[in-house]
């Protein structure tokens, strides 16, 4: 089986420190939105953790995961996929 394509973590730690560290100071006086930055804090920790269990039932199916930093990496296989669904639509 081909190595299955994941985010790099780095992606999910990058978006983290932004949020906590730049945008909820500039909304801490608008609760509308310092309370949606929260939201969206609690979704992407979640997602890093879904992703970190994928990771591990694909370590335990021996399923290889191929980190990837951005879909440029991604190889010629997946692209011809995605092209294909597109011309279909």
């Amino acid at each position: 089986m081909k190595p299955l394509p994941l985010p790099s973590l780095v992606h999910y730690e990058l978006l983290l420190q932004l949020l906590e560290r730049k945008t909820q100071a500039m909304t801490y006086e608008e609760p509308h939105l310092y309370k949606q930055v929260q939201q969206l804090i609690v979704t992407l920790r979640k997602a890093r953790a879904q992703q970190k269990q994928l990771e591990a039932i694909c370590e335990q199916t021996h399923i290889p995961v191929e980190y990837h930093w951005s879909l440029n990496s991604v190889d010629g296989a997946i692209n011809s996929d995605a092209d294909s669904l597109k011309e279909k639509i």
